[in-house]
């Protein structure tokens, strides 16, 4: 028997997935949590295989989203985490699977799909909602598993925008325009399938370009 910890703020929804979970029989709902806050205490005094939880809970005292998941895979860093979010898109899937997440599960398709999350994850694998897999085909011409491809160029500015300088300092260091440093970091990010600056750091810390 699998056992699950599920957390979300809407009590609607943890009644739902505790349905869905256990309809099969071979998993069950072993606690659940409103927020990180209670998540966090719960995983540390319940015993448990596999972690699913929302993007967006009010926490008082842990963050939600990236903060949470990256929090929970430094402590259980061999713990399972399914998330599970209305944040469908390319950038949350990216981001979610480098702070450690290892299912992503779209909140539309979850009373269908999450069964076979938790069933991949159990396994070892990762999980992918089909909504997900078509738009980053359609963004990035790849699978999810195939890195995107820099140019050389494109690395150095990623690199020195995630190490904390702007692209007016980037241009005069390197003796570019600035409008070609702004043009090679967009281009960068649509390689990347990253909307916003803050996913272009982490994309840069978690792959190692800077500390």
């Amino acid at each position: 028997m699998i056992r699950i910890i599920i957390a979300d703020d809407h009590p609607i929804v943890r009644v739902g997935q505790r349905v869905v979970i256990e309809a099969s029989g071979k998993c069950k709902v072993v606690g659940e949590a409103n927020g990180p806050d209670q998540l966090l205490t719960l995983v540390g005094s319940t015993p448990c295989d596999v972690i699913v939880t929302d993007f967006a809970m009010p926490g008082d005292q842990q963050a939600d989203g990236y903060g949470l998941l990256g929090l929970l895979h430094r402590q259980y860093p061999t713990l399972p985490v399914v998330l599970v979010t209305m944040f469908a898109n390319v950038s949350t899937l990216r981001s979610a699977f480098a702070h450690g997440a290892q299912a992503v599960v779209a909140k539309s398709a979850s009373a269908r799909e999450l069964p076979l999350a938790l069933k991949a994850v159990s396994e070892g694998r990762t999980f992918v909602s089909e909504c997900l897999r078509v738009q980053l085909d359609e963004a990035c011409h790849a699978q999810p598993t195939q890195p995107a491809r820099l140019s050389g160029k494109e690395h150095e500015v990623v690199r020195m925008l995630a190490s904390g300088m702007t692209v007016s300092q980037i241009a005069a260091r390197v003796n570019r325009s600035i409008s070609t440093i702004s043009k090679q970091k967009s281009t960068a990010m649509q390689r990347l399938c990253i909307s916003t600056d803050v996913d272009l750091f982490t994309y840069a810390r978690e792959s190692g370009m800077v500390p």
